[in-house]
């Protein structure tokens, strides 16, 4: 017989498709009663990603919808996006999702998506922020958690945290330090979500 779920709690499903750090931040939250939350599901464009060993660990469900067996972006977009809906969840969190989402995607789940980057956006979006910044010289780095739009990480942004660069900061020592404020940076914004505080006035997210 199937158990009810509390009808107080979200649900909370995750994008991945790497080693899933950040989404055992949120996971480990959610266990611990921080976050009023359920997690419904991991959903993986990778089947070599260590986020499913994560997930197994935790019993919480795994689909991998594997980019290199469709033919054609816009097939594999039809299949996440049943793999999504199949999930049920109220917010889905994009911890390391390595792909674009279509439009059709961030459209239908508007509102209702959040994804963590390694920079102190709308300064170095993209792939290697880390590297970016360390190049570019700046002096403070960081983190972002922003609602999901169009653009390349150009949401609403919910949640960032900083940490200074430091004179002898490689990409790696830069993203350990920027990868221990994440883990703290995206539970945070998840329970923000979760406990419907979260106010969305244009560009601009207001915490009730």
């Amino acid at each position: 017989m199937r158990r009810e779920l509390p009808v107080d709690k979200k649900r909370i499903a995750f994008l991945a498709s790497g080693r899933g750090s950040n989404f055992q931040a949120v996971a480990d939250a959610v266990a611990a009663g921080d976050i009023p939350g359920i997690c419904a599901g991991l959903v993986t464009d990778n089947p070599g990603a260590y986020a499913i060993e994560r997930a197994k660990n935790a019993g919480i469900p795994v689909t991998v919808v594997d980019y290199a067996r469709f033919p054609s972006r816009a097939a594999y977009e039809e299949a996440l996006l049943a793999a999504m809906r199949g999930c049920r969840a109220d917010l889905f969190v994009l911890a390391g999702y390595m792909r674009i989402l279509g439009a059709g995607i961030v459209r239908e789940f508007s509102g209702r998506m959040m994804n963590i980057h390694p920079a102190l956006l709308p300064a170095f979006s993209g792939l290697h922020a880390q590297r970016q910044a360390i190049e570019y010289g700046v002096k403070v780095a960081g983190c972002t958690v922003h609602l999901v739009d169009e653009g390349m990480d150009t949401g609403p942004i919910i949640v960032q945290r900083c940490v200074p660069v430091l004179p002898d900061d490689d990409e790696t020592t830069l993203a350990d330090r920027i990868l221990a404020e994440e883990h703290e940076a995206l539970p945070l914004a998840v329970k923000l979500f979760c406990e419907d505080r979260l106010e969305v006035d244009g560009r601009r997210v207001r915490v009730r």
